[in-house]
């Protein structure tokens, strides 16, 4: 059960890395060997972990642009499944660099060989972009999992990101699947939150998980710790939706 899963947005602040950090923990939680790739310049993934994106380290990047081995690149986690590739700033000129490459949209993938059969899931967070690094991610996956904030905003822009799912699948991968659209930051006291989660549900149907994210202080808290929730509070509410998310995703594969 090797599983490349893209986690991707191109719109900010739809819960894009807190899924990536918390999906990637919840799934090592429950004995998976997951590997997370910050495939994102900001590096908010690996920061999330607790590891500091230092510039001068070897980072994604590296292997994009000099082709260095991936293995060389993991870094270990609290969490004993869990291994990261982290990112930092130098990922920013990636974007103008492959340009130039004849197989741009292609080094993630072949990147990802030196890897195969080591981790049942890879989960690569991507930027808020749909420029070079995204489609590396798209082209390199097994499927796309949506998050989408339950506001009216983010809806507006999924029609975009499935139209260029649609051409990552015509013309690099035409086994990309959509794994699933996920509701985040639902507000339960707040009607827009329903509206946008009977609308989803009414459109896409059984793409869209059962499990919706609140909106969860201690969710929103536990990056700044460098923990994923399931270490910074078990017993939240935000811990027991990302639980039952890996629960969704591991019953769907099989």
């Amino acid at each position: 059960m090797s599983r490349v899963i893209c986690i991707t947005n191109q719109k900010g602040g739809v819960g894009k890395t807190t899924t990536a950090v918390n999906l990637s923990a919840s799934l090592a939680v429950a004995e998976k060997n997951t590997l997370l790739i910050d495939i994102d310049p900001q590096g908010n993934a690996t920061s999330g972990f607790g590891v500091p994106p230092k510039e001068t380290s070897p980072s994604i990047y590296h292997a994009l642009i000099d082709q260095i081995p991936l293995k060389t690149l993991l870094q270990e986690t609290e969490l004993r499944y869990l291994k990261i590739i982290p990112s930092n700033i130098d990922l920013i000129g990636a974007e103008v660099e492959l340009v130039s490459f004849p197989d741009r949209e292609l080094r993630l993938k072949k990147a990802l060989k030196d890897l195969k059969g080591d981790f049942d899931f890879s989960i690569i967070d991507c930027p808020p972009s749909l420029g070079l690094l995204t489609v590396n991610s798209l082209t390199a996956a097994d499927s796309v999992l949506i998050p989408l904030q339950c506001e009216y905003y983010p809806m507006e822009g999924l029609s975009q990101l499935l139209k260029t799912i649609e051409l990552i699948r015509k013309n690099l991968n035409p086994g990309l699947d959509i794994e699933g659209i996920l509701l985040t930051m639902f507000d339960k006291r707040n009607n827009i939150s329903h509206q946008v989660s009977e609308e989803v549900r009414k459109h896409f149907g059984p793409l869209v998980f059962d499990t919706v994210i609140p909106r969860n202080v201690r969710l929103s808290e536990s990056p700044s710790f460098g923990k994923p929730i399931i270490l910074y509070d078990a017993d939240s509410r935000g811990a027991e939706s990302y639980l039952s998310l890996a629960r969704e995703v591991l019953n769907r594969g099989r």
